[in-house]
């Protein structure tokens, strides 16, 4: 990098990695096109990388099948005492971790490249974004991270000589012989994948997988984990939120922010096209939103990332058509089956499936014994400035003033279409109960119900009560600028499975309602969850919905509600005397 690093704390930092690792060679990420082509041109080469003939400068990288997921079981949360980690996640004494990670990373870049990502996550300019710095051994992570998140010399320029940045360790593990011949795809076996976070520290060190949040160590690690316990202490919010900005036939702008389970619709609603005539909605985020109170009292956001990091099965034109359109050119595939045309397909995309196909581990696809094409979890990175419906103030350094949380899950029943929190305080108790019943993108037996408080139960970086009393200090601080709480679930379905509610754009009525609540515009019926839509309460005009189905979506069923509460209780209970105050 020609920009000189001033900032003595990084230089000893890598010049004491650089020692451990022992790379065959240092490089400081620049950040430009330039530096990303001959990077991608190095992994076609050498056969990780397939350039892909329909989609311009996109590439298909397929992982080893040890090496497609978060692997939370190997995810640590490694602070002084257990209880500060909490019940909901791994824990590791930091002395005992750290041992055992630097055996493993002593001399495991050898034969590799070291490559330094000075990255920062939200706009430069922002006094809500953060500095991180990525080593790694990866030119994948070095691809993924250009495009999540903003690399390069401005990022040196703003850490200055005494700027403060997050530490983030990667290693793929698997240092190279003299003479040894790489694999496309190299990686530790799954008993020595490490994903650690040192929250005192504001520390990350990954070791052992090249994939997805596993090695982008922005996105997960540091984005939620770390910043969540940051968020903490310093006052502000670090949450698993989309953002999104809906404007009103009037020109009156809302912001809100949604936190749903994953397989709940989270990047569909991020760039929804509402199916109500005047009204228009624009992303701003689709999965992490950091939160700060402005100096006029209420809740700015800004998206902390700069890519769409997204799930690729089920994705379409039917689906998300604003997600098919970002993802026409400047993509990294990962894990999707090849068409003989030189396309990507996976299971649920528009069309026929292709007669014939290379699928993610290479086969020939269908194979005899029916395996799908697509890993369940394959990948698209891409830039979000590519999204047709990104909205234009969504790098504002300031953040957008957030009106309305959003809380929701998958649920056949119980839970209404949508209903309103009574106070910020019940509000806070519904997304600390959000629930899902388990889909195939979830661990566990099918149709379970599964609680996911504020859809962080994975990526909280602290112990959850904790966390829960962290919202609630919030709330008191915001006052009567507090955004208003809700919770949906577009999923109920008739006891025989045939599903209410049509979901998609038709979920801009629930969003539209939500607003008319803020304006005073809409009444509302009192009920033991929370305020639910009156009858004609709905904006409905152009669809074609059973009445019936519509009293069924907004039922409230008082014995189905307290046969809950058992499972509510036992949620609660694991926390408990457990919080760390």
């Amino acid at each position: 990098m020609e920009i000189a690093v001033k900032n003595e704390k990084l230089k000893n930092w890598v010049k004491e990695v650089e020692q451990m690792c022992t790379p065959d060679k240092v490089y400081w990420c620049d950040g430009s096109k330039k530096e990303y082509n001959e990077l991608m041109s190095q992994m076609e080469k050498s056969g990780m990388a397939i350039k892909l003939k329909k989609r311009r400068n996109s590439f298909l990288f397929r992982s080893d099948p040890s090496d497609v997921a978060r692997v939370e079981n190997r995810t640590y949360i490694s602070t002084r005492s257990q209880i500060e980690a909490g019940p909901t996640n791994n824990w590791v004494a930091p002395d005992e971790l750290k041992t055992t990670m630097k055996s493993l990373y002593k001399g495991c870049m050898k034969g590799r490249t070291m490559y330094v990502i000075p990255f920062s996550m939200g706009p430069i300019q922002s006094p809500i974004a953060k500095i991180g710095i990525e080593i790694t051994d990866s030119p994948y992570v070095v691809c993924n991270m250009h495009i999540m998140t903003r690399v390069g010399k401005k990022v040196i320029r703003k850490l200055g000589k005494k700027g403060e940045f997050i530490p983030c360790l990667h290693s793929i593990g698997a240092p190279l012989a003299e003479g040894q011949q790489d694999v496309s795809w190299p990686c530790a076996p799954i008993e020595k994948k490490y994903i650690s976070h040192f929250p005192a520290e504001n520390l990350i060190w990954s070791y052992g997988s090249g994939y997805g949040g596993n090695a982008l160590l922005g996105k997960k690690c540091l984005a939620l984990r770390i910043a969540s316990a940051m968020a903490k202490r310093e006052g502000w919010m670090a949450e698993h939120m989309l953002i999104l900005r809906l404007t009103s036939p009037a020109g009156k702008q809302f912001h809100i922010a949604a936190a749903f389970p994953s397989a709940c619709g989270k990047t569909n609603l991020a760039m929804l096209q509402p199916t109500i005539e005047g009204w228009k909605c624009e992303c701003v985020g689709d999965d992490i939103s950091w939160m700060k109170i402005g100096p006029d009292g209420r809740l700015y956001a800004i998206n902390p990332e700069a890519g769409f990091f997204g799930v690729a099965p089920g994705t379409s034109y039917d689906s998300n058509p604003m997600a098919m359109d970002t993802i026409k050119k400047n993509v990294i595939f990962t894990n999707c089956a090849l068409t003989d045309k030189g396309d990507i397909w996976w299971e649920g995309m528009d069309g026929k499936p292709p007669k014939h196909a290379i699928d993610w581990k290479g086969r020939d696809w269908p194979t005899e014994n029916k395996e799908v094409a697509a890993h369940a979890n394959a990948r698209f990175t891409a830039p979000a400035s590519q999204c047709p419906v990104i909205c234009p103030d969504w790098e504002k350094p300031e953040g957008v003033p957030i009106d309305i949380f959003v809380f929701g899950g998958r649920r056949a029943g119980v839970v209404p279409l949508v209903n309103e929190a009574y106070s910020f305080d019940h509000g806070v108790f519904l997304g600390a109960t959000a629930s899902s019943e388990t889909t195939a993108a979830n661990i566990g037996a099918v149709g379970n119900l599964r609680r996911d408080p504020f859809a962080m139960q994975p990526f909280c970086g602290y112990n959850m009560g904790d966390y829960f009393q962290h919202w609630l200090d919030m709330g008191d601080k915001l006052q009567d600028k507090a955004p208003r709480i809700f919770y949906v679930n577009w999923f109920r379905k008739t006891p025989d499975g045939r599903w209410l509610w049509p979901g998609f754009g038709e979920n801009s009525r629930v969003l539209k309602w939500m607003c008319e609540r803020i304006e005073d515009k809409a009444q509302a019926v009192k009920t033991p969850i929370g305020l639910l839509p009156t009858d004609d309460g709905l904006d409905m005009k152009g669809l074609n919905i059973e009445a019936q189905d519509i009293k069924a979506l907004l039922n409230v069923d008082i014995e189905a509600w307290r046969a809950e509460i058992p499972d509510i209780e036992k949620h609660f209970a694991q926390f408990g005397d457990l919080c760390s105050h």
